[in-house]
């Protein structure tokens, strides 16, 4: 069994924000796989079906992001799965719109979301899919940053990332190693 969580921050007033980029790419795994987000368990919304003989879980956590790790766990716990079974997909400031990044483990970085996954998981080595939101503008705080729609002009980048991002946690759960998914996407 493999987990995809996409963190973010649930209702309409945050959809399309950079913040949610982690669930709007897992709506694309959604959409790819013909799945749909119907389910509900352990403060999270879900999306599941096969890939191969993998059994996937899509998992938006509905805690907000400052405790997203919170929701994670009790999956975990759950489903007796490990942190090598799940991928985090999530928002980068650090990497440009249209940039995708693989890493397998590190810091939060400035990052609620996965500070709170380390604090809940207990450890720092879990496989994560950063995408690039780009830094705000000067005089933007961070949180206006994070919170705002993607700008118009960037939405060709924001779409392309996306769909890699997808690509490459598909590749993942298709048997692929972790490492083997960083060379391939990175």
């Amino acid at each position: 069994m493999k987990l995809i969580i996409g963190l973010g921050n649930p209702g309409a007033k945050y959809a399309q924000t950079k913040h949610n980029i982690g669930f709007i790419t897992l709506d694309e795994i959604a959409f790819q796989r013909g799945w749909t987000f119907n389910q509900s368990n352990f403060e999270s919304v879900y999306a599941e079906g096969m890939v191969g003989t993998e059994k996937v879980i899509l998992i938006k956590p509905q805690t907000y992001m400052n405790e997203s790790g919170r929701s994670v766990r009790q999956w975990l716990d759950y489903y007796d799965c490990s942190e090598e079974d799940i991928v985090v997909v999530y928002d980068d400031m650090d990497l440009p719109i249209g940039k995708v990044r693989l890493r397998q483990k590190g810091g939060a970085g400035g990052h609620n979301g996965i500070k709170s996954m380390i604090d809940h998981l207990g450890t720092k080595q879990f496989n994560r899919l950063r995408i690039g939101v780009g830094r705000p503008y000067e005089n933007q705080s961070v949180v206006s940053h994070v919170l705002s729609p993607f700008h118009k002009s960037t939405h060709e980048e924001v779409l392309l990332s996306v769909k890699k991002a997808a690509d490459a946690a598909l590749y993942w759960v298709e048997g692929h190693s972790f490492t083997d998914t960083m060379t391939q996407f990175n």
